[in-house]
């Protein structure tokens, strides 16, 4: 959510001095790099509590500690296959083996 919320506030920086800049009449590929550099200076020098929490988001999600992201379908499918499981002890679920001629 951190990350969201930092990419949201340099995204409003950016919209508005784009369009400034474009109603300046100084071209679309300048406004655009005018308004990228300005917007990543205030981001940098006023927001560094946002970006620093964004930091550690991305870092925890992609350092291999972070809890996996499922989706509806994954969760569904995994409730019944420890249903069929607790139902059938007799059937063995092996999702995680390679098959041996792979």
């Amino acid at each position: 959510m951190a990350f969201l919320k930092y990419s949201l506030i340099r995204l409003a920086l950016f919209v508005p001095l784009f369009v400034l800049f474009v109603l300046l009449e100084l071209g679309w590929l300048l406004a655009v790099i005018f308004a990228g550099l300005i917007a990543f200076a205030i981001s940098y020098l006023f927001f560094q509590k946002q970006r620093d929490a964004a930091t550690n988001e991305m870092r925890e999600r992609f350092s291999g500690r972070a809890k996996p992201i499922r989706t509806a379908g994954e969760v569904a499918d995994a409730e019944a296959e420890d249903r069929l499981v607790d139902e059938n002890p007799d059937i063995a679920v092996d999702n995680d083996k390679r098959p041996k001629d792979a």
